[in-house]
């Protein structure tokens, strides 16, 4: 059964131009290959809510996916050991 997800993750603004791309790419092609993309957005650049990590910048993207009920908490998973990844947010849409 295919639900509605949508994920939020900001990377390390501090990695470079270059790394910020491969990791974007990294993800995007990792939702697509286990999951139905229907939007991915970057947001570029903006301002931190509140300092993360003694960061006041991060770096936004915004993509939105249809799944069985695995794929986030892998998703997950990888969110959380790949370094330069600050904050993210999968939630499901109804």
């Amino acid at each position: 059964m295919s639900r509605k997800y949508e994920t939020m993750f900001i990377v390390n603004p501090e990695l470079g131009e270059e790394n910020i791309k491969a990791l974007v790419e990294k993800f995007k092609s990792l939702i697509e290959g286990s999951a139905q993309l229907e939007s991915f957005d970057e947001w570029g650049k903006r301002k931190l809510a509140y300092e993360v990590n003694y960061l006041t910048e991060g770096y936004y993207v915004l993509a939105s996916f249809s799944s069985g009920p695995d794929f986030p908490q892998e998703l997950e998973r990888i969110f959380k050991i790949t370094d330069g990844i600050l904050k993210y947010l999968i939630v499901r849409k109804d």
